[in-house]
């Protein structure tokens, strides 16, 4: 492969420059009354689609098999429903009786007549556009949690909502993280014995990690776990955070620490485990929260946790010391699978350090492990399971290049496992980074927490060849081997659902919908989605009829801060929920558009700058607004382009960026980040990038 010389192109979370959103927030829209009965007849478990992952091992697998590898090329679109947004769409929808549950932007969240696609009734929680700066990834939000005829909704700033299900009424709401710290929930809540789960994100930023419990009835608090330690000087939570404490050493509790719990959990109800993920450690590299080494527990874990309790059972750290944002955050699976000629409850994940890890449910200890991406970072890994860091790659002293970069060989889009097959299928991509130091920093509580040096962000030209190494990958977790994959054209493909039909859909970034047959990858089927498609498919059964549903929508992360990779997708924004089934004639649905360029007024000819000057705003822009408008003033087609500013745009440039004249659309104000010095040499290095002078 063509190695990008522009890390931030493949760096989901290093999109994490401080977040500046230039969108439309979603319109209110009138709430007919919802059909009551139909919620409250329920579903049978295999016809709708109950949990995060259909069920609590989060298998993603679903026994409906109307739909085959025989009859899947007759899909047609049955219905669509506009979200209306250019953010990013993550969510995977829940089918509770004949109503879609699904979530949007802002951590918005729609009622749908799962037949019709109809709208029911829409509840929007108002988060505040400043906090877009506390989220790292974009403002979106990853699906809701349904109970006893409640609907559960993480907010982005940090809220636990209670709906009514045929209502949309708020039943209670509950805030779970302190608001003064940049905590942000876009994951998805889960059911666990009465109780809802939540966790959040923020390592970047500064804080410390943990998850929490809240009883469904009441949002009253039932526990809350943290994944690392204190301030050793005060009583240790646990004893497991005392055990964690000699893993650390410095002062890394006045840095925050990390290891936040923002996306994956499963439950296996028969050992009464509930296992979580935790994230990378902040600030990164080690050195600097962790100056004495160690393994700095419990961050990039697996935990097993004692539901009722939140009591630490068990615990499996993939990436020990982690100095390169390896979350192991990514989706979780249980299965029973055959090792050894003897049957093991086992866990399976591919997080963002490259290895596929098989552990033992039931006792955490450690079956197998392999690369399934390139990986240079380790050496292998050892008879306990531990990875062998290859100290040669160490780039505290000297740039190294890195595989996987840090969005990972594998992020927060699904995974899922064919129990026909046996086969795990991955949304995969192959793609490293130049990891280098960054002199000039210095942690500041609620700004980005990595010293990885920015000026790696601009280091090629857009006119450069970029090639992206992205593939669904077919992985036998047994053998340990690739069985199959289908290549794509850039990162940042959709998550995944396995069926037994023999059958395997996902969608893609360059916006399509595609079905393969699950045993060797060949393509049956292919419609187009009209935008990107980045979150996971359900199915699910109504009156004999099974649909396919998915939630489609390019941004966040990649495509905000991705530049000329994320714009080798060739798509726009553009949310909406697309539903097929057998037979339907629904019309394709029109490829999003970018809004058309407003203002008229051609940007000045003028001297050039001093190069001092343009310098120093190319420094300021790539710290502060290249996790939204991309490299270079490059946007990855979510939002407008910064290349083609107005000159009126730039004329309100200060009252944009400082004044918040855009705040009602999603561009926060950085009032308290920057001058008006630093603005005018943004604006200067805007404007030196513009494209309007051509025309």
């Amino acid at each position: 492969m063509t190695i990008p010389r522009f890390p931030a192109l493949i760096a989901a979370r290093l999109s994490t420059i401080l977040v500046c959103l230039l969108l439309a927030c979603l319109p209110s829209k009138p709430a007919p009354e919802a059909a009551d009965a139909a919620l409250a007849r329920g579903t049978a478990p295999d016809e709708g689609w109950l949990r995060h992952g259909r069920t609590d091992d989060e298998q993603r697998f679903s026994p409906l098999a109307e739909i085959d590898e025989t009859n899947v090329a007759s899909l047609g679109l049955a219905w669509s429903f506009d979200l209306e947004t250019s953010h990013g769409v993550e969510s995977t929808p829940l089918v509770v009786g004949d109503t879609m549950f699904v979530t949007g932007p802002w951590s918005v969240v729609y009622a749908l007549d799962a037949r019709s696609g109809q709208l029911r009734w829409q509840y929007d929680p108002r988060v505040p556009r400043q906090h877009a700066l506390s989220a790292c990834c974009g403002v979106v939000n990853r699906g809701v949690a349904a109970e006893d005829g409640r609907i559960f909704v993480g907010t982005l700033d940090g809220r636990l909502v209670a709906l009514d299900a045929a209502t949309g009424t708020r039943i209670w709401e509950t805030q779970t993280v302190d608001p003064a710290q940049p905590y942000s929930i876009t994951g998805a809540p889960r059911i666990v014995a009465g109780l809802v789960v939540i966790g959040n994100g923020g390592a970047e930023y500064g804080v410390r990690g943990y998850v929490s419990a809240y009883h469904a009835d009441s949002g009253a608090l039932a526990w809350r776990t943290w994944t690392v330690p204190g301030d050793p000087a005060k009583t240790f939570e646990s004893e497991a955070m005392e055990r964690a404490a000699r893993t650390w050493s410095g002062r890394w509790f006045e840095l925050g620490g990390g290891g936040t719990v923002w996306d994956s959990m499963a439950y296996d109800p028969d050992l009464d485990l509930l296992y979580v993920g935790t994230g990378n450690g902040g600030p990164f590299p080690r050195s600097l929260r962790s100056p004495g080494g160690g393994d700095n527990l419990y961050l990039s874990s697996i935990l097993a946790l004692r539901p009722a309790t939140g009591e630490l059972v068990w615990h499996f750290q993939t990436t020990p010391g982690d100095s390169w944002d390896y979350t192991a955050t990514q989706h979780i699976v249980l299965a029973d699978l055959e090792i050894d000629g003897r049957l093991r409850k086992v866990l399976m994940q591919a997080p963002k350090n490259g290895y596929f890890w098989v552990l033992d449910r039931e006792t955490g200890a450690f079956v197998s492990a392999a690369p399934y991406v390139t990986v240079n970072w380790s050496k292998g890994i050892d008879a306990d399971g531990r990875p062998i860091a290859d100290e040669t790659l160490d780039y505290a002293q000297s740039p190294k290049l890195v595989y996987p970069g840090p969005s990972g060989g594998h992020n927060w889009h699904p995974m899922a496992f064919h129990p026909g097959t046996g086969l795990v299928y991955i949304p995969a991509f192959d793609i490293p980074m130049l990891f280098e130091i960054d002199d000039r920093f210095v942690p500041i509580p609620g700004r980005l927490n990595t010293a990885l040096d920015p000026s790696n962000y601009v280091a090629f030209d857009e006119n450069e060849k970029v090639e992206i190494d992205a593939f669904l990958l077919a992985w036998d977790p047994v053998a340990q081997r690739e069985v199959w994959r289908v290549p794509y054209v850039t990162s940042y493909n959709g998550g995944v659902l396995a069926t037994d039909g023999n059958l395997v859909f996902q969608g893609t970034a360059d916006g399509r919908f595609v079905a393969y047959r699950a045993s060797d990858g060949a393509k049956l089927w292919e419609a187009p989605a009209g935008t990107g498609v980045m979150a996971a498919p359900i199915t699910y059964r109504i009156d004999g009829v099974q649909y396919v549903t998915v939630a489609a929508g390019w941004g966040g992360s990649f495509p905000l801060a991705g530049g000329t990779a994320a714009l080798l997708a060739n798509v726009w924004g553009g949310g909406r929920v697309l539903t097929y089934a057998l037979g339907a004639k629904g019309e394709a649905p029109k490829k999003a558009l970018p809004p058309p360029l407003t203002g008229h007024a051609p940007i000045p000819v003028s001297p050039a700058p001093p190069a001092a000057l343009l310098e120093r705003g190319s420094v300021l822009y790539h710290d502060h607004c290249l996790g939204c408008h991309g490299p270079k003033a490059i946007s990855g087609g979510s939002i407008r382009d910064l290349r083609d500013a107005s000159a009126e745009t730039l004329d309100q440039f200060e009252a944009i960026v400082l004044g918040g004249a855009r705040e009602p659309l999603g561009m926060p104000s950085f009032r308290d980040r920057l001058g008006r010095d630093e603005v005018a040499a943004i604006r200067a290095y805007i404007a030196s990038r513009n494209r309007r002078r051509d025309r």
